[in-house]
């Protein structure tokens, strides 16, 4: 028996969860792990967008329009975080 795409999508979610927490211990620079942790955020949040929310059979000016969302909430957030451990 073969595991579905969203058995996949979970396994995928609970080993980038995992990652998650072992980042801020081996990671000693705050900027860098705070990118790793967004990235990681990223990734999740590609995986829920295409298969739990079902957007992989939407047109494609709707997953593009998630994902660009995606993106700029991540970015936006790098950003306030860059700029509290700049300070």
């Amino acid at each position: 028996m073969t595991p579905g795409r969203l058995d996949v999508t979970w396994i995928a979610l609970i080993g980038l969860a995992l990652a998650t927490i072992l980042v801020p211990s081996l990671v000693a620079r705050p900027l860098l792990g705070n990118a790793l942790l967004l990235a990681f955020a990223a990734l999740k949040g590609h995986r829920i967008v295409l298969d739990f929310l079902d957007l992989r059979a939407a047109p494609a000016l709707w997953r593009d329009l998630v994902s660009a969302w995606l993106v700029i909430v991540l970015l936006l957030a790098w950003l306030a975080s860059a700029a509290v451990a700049l300070i």
